[in-house]
């Protein structure tokens, strides 16, 4: 991020200084601003923020192996033929941890003429907001509101897509729990986790609507009125299947050594048909209240989900594929040699990246209305559909 802003010439219009002096107000001071009537001849762009459901965590990985070595039966993009180089798939961001893949939903999309996503693993609702709001920092990197301010002034946004409120809800604590109550202490999470997302969940959405307003503020210091660009909110899709669809027996260690899903059904039954369900409510709500559009994934992974009885691994004889293989990714918990990070576990991986981008441009087709996502079993993500919600 440039560090100081352009001196403007006396000379220029009332309006081009108005457009210079509100860019100034925000807490990241900006190099060569183009007012609103430069941007508007700039090239298109759809932005992404957010958190790693969006940054495109987990991109590396073509569906799931439990082999741990070479190109892990050809589900790790990342192999090299002699080795594993992850910055193939998330670039110079594999370094800081926020993890932009190649096939991020807002690339593979391709709406507009560039894609450029602001979206970071691990990001808060505060990491959106900007700075000069009480927007905070986050791995090296400037509040996500203050970066689109810089993009705002030098592009053409067309597209606004935010995921956000998982982390501020505690998602990794959920899978950490529940995923150590069945591997180590044999008891259920729902109940304490139930209980941790019902405390956070007013102040997360509230972030969330905080998020919005401050991506409609930066908009508006640009020039932009709210008509000159789509902004949606989405919702989270649920990683693992309910209960009597998983393919692996609850007893035994299959589902956390051989499946990656150390799920209890219990547990496995109330993150896919109540959590999934409750926060994607929660953020329908807040979209409404905001007026934005809304795009429900909570069904979107149905059927493609990890442990799921429709998919299965990949193996030397089952190479991986979209109509076959999952389309998140696993917890490699129970592995001798874990495949990758820790923190890619249960996110959609490369195929749910793909689909998820064909539900983001099937809403852009659509000019208005909220909607929800599903996939067509048997198909890869040309077959994903729209509902209205």
């Amino acid at each position: 991020m440039p560090n100081s802003l352009c001196t403007t010439e006396r000379s220029r219009t009332t309006r081009r200084l108005a457009t210079v002096l509100s860019a100034a107000a925000l807490a990241v001071p900006l190099l060569g601003l183009a007012t609103p009537a430069e941007a508007a001849t700039g090239p298109t762009v759809s932005v992404s923020m957010g958190d790693s459901y969006i940054s495109g965590e987990a991109g590396r990985w073509r569906g799931s192996s439990d082999s741990t070595g070479g190109s892990r039966d050809g589900t790790d993009r990342a192999w090299t033929g002699s080795g594993y180089d992850a910055t193939r798939v998330y670039g110079s961001t594999f370094a800081s941890g926020c993890d932009r893949s190649d096939s991020a939903e807002i690339r593979t999309a391709r709406i507009a003429q560039n894609q450029i996503n602001l979206a970071c693993s691990g990001a808060t609702t505060a990491n959106v907001f900007r700075a000069a709001d009480g927007g905070q920092s986050h791995l090296g990197e400037a509040p996500q509101a203050d970066q689109l301010a810089a993009v705002a002034a030098k592009n053409n946004v067309k597209l606004i897509t935010l995921s956000i409120g998982g982390n501020d809800l505690g998602f990794a604590d959920v899978i950490t729990s529940c995923a150590a109550d069945y591997m180590i202490w044999g008891s259920s999470c729902r109940d304490d986790e139930q209980a941790a997302v019902d405390s956070a969940m007013p102040d997360a959405m509230a972030g969330v609507g905080k998020s919005i307003d401050e991506i409609r503020a930066v908009m508006r210091a640009a020039g932009y009125a709210d008509g000159d660009y789509r902004l949606v909110l989405q919702s989270y899709p649920s990683p693992i299947p309910r209960s009597s669809e998983m393919r692996y027996p609850e007893s035994g260690w299959t589902r956390a050594n051989t499946g990656g899903c150390p799920f209890w059904d219990t547990d496995a039954d109330w993150a896919r048909d109540s959590m999934t369900g409750q926060v994607s409510d929660a953020l329908a709500q807040v979209a409404a209240s905001k007026g934005v559009q809304f795009l429900d994934l909570r069904d979107t992974l149905q059927g493609r989900e990890v442990c799921s009885k429709s998919d299965s691994l990949a193996t030397p004889d089952n190479p991986p594929s979209a109509t076959t293989s999952e389309w998140a990714r696993f917890v490699d918990a129970g592995l001798s040699t874990p495949q990758g990070a820790t923190q890619e576990s249960m996110h959609p991986n490369y195929y749910g990246q793909l689909a998820l981008g064909r539900c983001l441009a099937l809403l852009y087709a659509r000019p208005s209305g909220d909607f929800a996502c599903d996939n067509t079993p048997g198909q890869d993500a040309s077959g994903m559909y729209l509902t209205a919600r």
